[in-house]
């Protein structure tokens, strides 16, 4: 999203970047929420050993490191920039990513977190699930000095040159943490 929210696409669709990032950081914490208490509340009503999701954070490490996470091919509708108002597309846009469910599943580690809330209870699940959809929302902040077409492309250049190291700790955190939790 961080292509598409940004000061420059906000200023040449007549909106405001600060309102539109304030409205899709709510919503998205919103929809981790959401996950939180679907999650937490059945982890309350099923009985959910540990070892089980300590098997699950092993085996999502696992599929991180060999490259097959499954997923589904949904994306948000970007032509929403254009239909919809921004409360609309921001509220929408952040909601759907902040489930972290809803869309393309890009790392296991979404799995690992589905798990973990079951495994939380209702009150934790809650908090870890908001705290997911406020670091869902944070990559738009790297776009606030975006307010030419030059500075869009080398931030997005910037946040892109991470993607090796993420793809490289991700499965390392993942089994470790795996391991953790099964002893």
């Amino acid at each position: 999203m961080l292509t598409s929210i940004n000061p420059l696409g906000q200023r040449a669709r007549n909106q405001r970047w600060g309102l539109t990032v304030a409205l899709y950081t709510a919503a998205s914490v919103a929809g981790g929420l959401t996950t939180g208490a679907v999650l937490g509340g059945l982890g309350e009503l099923l009985p959910v050993p540990s070892w089980s999701v300590a098997g699950v954070v092993l085996l999502a490490g696992v599929l991180d490191l060999l490259g097959r996470v499954p997923t589904g091919h949904r994306q948000v509708d970007e032509d929403w920039l254009t239909r919809y108002r921004a409360w609309v597309y921001a509220t929408g846009f952040g909601w759907q990513l902040g489930t972290g469910v809803v869309t393309i599943v890009t790392s296991a580690a979404t799995y690992a977190w589905l798990a973990l809330l079951l495994l939380a209870g209702l009150p934790q699940a809650l908090l870890v699930g908001g705290c997911f959809g406020l670091v869902r929302a944070l990559p738009l902040l790297a776009g606030r000095v975006a307010d030419t077409p030059e500075r869009l492309r080398a931030t997005a250049r910037r946040l892109e040159s991470g993607r090796p190291w993420a793809q490289r700790l991700t499965p390392m955190v993942l089994l470790a943490s795996g391991l953790v939790l099964g002893t």
